[in-house]
C-alpha cells in the first residue's frame, strides 16, 4: 500500500504516540526481565507451595507422618479433573484449527483497517471466544493475530499479541469453560471433603446470574477501550521486526498412499460417531434442561464431537490432536502436586484455621474484597483456575458459610479475581506464544497495563454485586 500525503503535524503526532507507547513497552519489558531473572518455572512454584503447606501443617501441630500420608492420599485425587482440563485444551485447539473455523478467522482478519482498530478487534474476539472456551480462545486469537498482521501495516506486535491473550486474563472464568463453576456443578468432580461443605452449586447460581453476565460485559468494554487507547497508531515494533515474515499455514493432509489409509481419509466414520455424540448430548439437554446439562464431561464431549465433524476426516482430526498435546504438559505434571496440596490442607487443621482467619478478619460486607485480593495473589503461585479452586474452596466456602455470604457468588468472586494474574503469569500463554513465535516477556508489558485497569473494576464490582445476593444454606447430599 502506498502511503498518502502527510498532513501538517501528523509526523509529530506519530512520534508522540510512539514515544508514549515506547515508555509503556520499556516499563513492561523491564518488569518482564526482572520476573524472568527472579521467578522460576511455574512447576517450581507448585513445589514451593507444597513445601510451604507442609511446613504450615507442622507448625499447627500435625505430625510429619500424618502430613506425608495426607500428601500421598491427595496426590492422585485430581486425576479425573486433570484429564478434563487437558481435554479442554485439546478440544479448543481441534476446533480452532479445523478448516471451517480457520476460514472464518481469515475472513475476520480482513475487517480491521488501522493498527489501533486491529488491536481492539483482537481484544474483543479474544474475550468473546474465551467465554465459549479458554482453550479455543488461545488458538483462535493467535491465528487471528497472524492473519491480521499480514494485511494491516504498522501494528505493534506486542500490543496485538497481548490483546490476543486478554480472554484468558479477564473473562474466561465467567464463561462456559469456567473450571470452578463447572467443578461445583459436576458432582463427580467435587472431592468428597469439599462436597460435605458446599454441596453441588448449579450454574444457575454462578455463571448464569445477571451479576456475572454484567461483570463480564463491563470487563470486556473496559479492555477493548484500553486496547485501543494503549496501542500506538503506528509502530516500528511490527511482526517483521520480530522475524515474522512467513505466513501461518496449517498443515495439509498428504496424499493417500496405501489402501489401508482409506478409512483415515473418508468422512463416514467421523460423521457417524459425531452424530452419535451430539445425539447423546441432545438427550442430556432434554433430560436435565439447558441450565443443568452443562458440566465438564458434557462440555468436553461437545467440543470433541464438533471438532471431529469440522475436521471431517479422522486423519485431520488426529493430526490436530497430536499438535495440541504438547500444550497440555504443564497441566498433566502439575495437577497431581496440587492434589497433594489439597490433601494436606483438607485433612489437616490448615483448612479450619484458614476459614477461622477469614471469619475473624472480615465481615459479610468485606469478605468479597478480601477473597478477591487473596485469590489474585495466590494465582501468581498456582496459575490454574481449576486446581487452585480445589485447594482454596474448602476454607473459602466454609468461611462464606460462617459469614452468610452467597456461595454461588463466592465462586464467581474467585473466578473473576483469579484470572487477573494470568495477565502477568506466562503459564497459560504457551499455546499462544507458539503460534505468535514470541516470548512471554514481549507480551507481559501490555498485560500489566490491563492488570492495573481490571484490578480496580474487579474489586469494586465483586463487592457491589455481593450486596445483591441473599444467603441460601447449601444442600448437602
Amino acid at each position: 500500500m502506498v502511503p498518502g500525503p502527510e498532513r501538517p503535524g501528523r509526523n509529530d503526532e506519530r512520534e508522540t504516540g510512539n514515544a508514549s507507547a515506547g515508555r509503556l513497552a520499556r516499563l513492561g519489558m523491564a518488569l518482564a526481565d526482572w520476573s524472568q531473572r527472579w521467578f522460576p518455572d511455574a512447576f517450581v512454584f507448585a513445589l514451593g507451595a507444597l513445601v510451604i503447606v507442609f511446613v504450615a501443617g507442622l507448625f499447627m501441630g500435625t505430625a510429619m507422618r500424618d502430613l506425608v500420608q495426607y500428601f500421598g492420599e491427595g496426590f492422585w485425587s485430581l486425576i479425573p479433573f486433570t484429564m478434563q482440563m487437558a481435554i479442554i485444551i485439546v478440544g479448543g485447539y481441534v476446533v480452532a484449527t479445523s478448516p471451517p473455523i480457520h476460514g472464518l478467522i481469515r475472513w475476520l482478519a480482513r475487517i480491521p483497517r488501522t493498527p489501533r482498530g486491529a488491536v481492539a478487534f483482537v481484544a474483543f474476539f479474544s474475550m468473546a471466544t474465551s467465554l465459549i472456551s479458554w482453550g479455543l480462545s488461545l488458538i483462535f486469537s493467535g491465528i487471528l493475530v497472524r492473519e491480521i498482521v499480514k494485511t494491516v501495516r504498522g501494528i505493534d506486535y506486542r500490543a496485538i499479541g497481548a490483546a490476543g491473550y486478554l480472554g484468558t486474563g479477564s473473562v474466561w472464568a465467567l464463561g462456559l469453560s469456567s473450571s470452578a463453576a463447572l467443578v461445583m456443578a459436576t458432582p463427580s468432580s467435587i472431592p468428597s471433603a469439599l462436597l460435605r461443605i458446599s454441596g453441588v452449586i448449579p450454574l444457575s447460581q454462578t455463571i448464569y446470574t445477571w451479576q456475572s453476565i454484567s461483570t463480564a460485559a463491563i470487563l470486556m468494554i473496559s479492555c477493548v477501550i484500553v486496547a485501543y487507547l494503549s496501542a500506538p497508531a503506528n509502530s516500528s515494533k511490527t511482526a517483521e521486526s520480530f522475524g515474522i515474515t512467513d505466513e501461518l499455514e496449517l498443515q495439509k493432509l498428504e496424499e493417500r498412499r496405501t489402501p489401508a489409509e482409506w478409512l483415515e481419509y473418508t468422512p463416514v466414520l467421523s460423521v457417524v460417531v459425531g452424530v452419535i455424540g451430539l445425539a447423546y448430548l441432545a438427550q442430556v439437554l432434554a433430560k436435565r434442561g439447558p441450565l443443568a446439562a452443562l458440566d465438564l464431561n458434557t462440555y468436553n464431549l461437545l467440543f470433541l464431537m464438533v471438532g471431529l465433524l469440522l475436521h471431517w476426516r479422522p486423519r485431520s482430526f488426529m493430526r490436530a490432536v497430536n499438535d495440541a498435546v504438547p500444550a497440555t504438559a504443564g497441566v498433566l505434571i502439575q495437577f497431581p502436586f496440587y492434589g497433594g496440596i489439597f490433601g494436606i490442607i483438607t485433612m489437616s487443621p490448615i483448612s479450619g484455621q484458614l476459614a477461622h482467619f477469614f471469619v475473624t478478619f472480615s465481615s459479610t460486607g468485606t469478605y468479597p474484597i478480601l477473597i478477591s485480593i487473596y485469590s489474585g495473589i495466590l494465582g501468581m503461585f498456582v496459575p490454574s483456575g481449576g486446581s487452585k479452586w480445589i485447594i482454596e474452596a474448602p476454607y473459602v466456602l466454609q468461611a462464606a458459610k460462617d459469614l452468610h455470604v452467597n456461595l454461588g457468588w463466592v465462586v464467581q468472586i474467585y473466578n473473576t479475581s483469579e484470572a487477573l494474574p494470568n495477565l502477568v503469569n506466562p503459564f497459560w500463554m504457551l499455546p499462544l506464544l507458539g503460534i505468535l513465535k514470541v516470548r512471554a516477556r514481549d507480551l507481559i508489558g501490555y498485560g500489566l497495563l490491563y492488570f492495573l485497569a481490571n484490578s480496580v473494576l474487579v474489586l469494586f464490582f465483586m463487592w457491589f454485586f455481593a450486596r445483591t445476593f441473599p444467603y441460601a444454606p447449601p444442600v448437602i447430599p
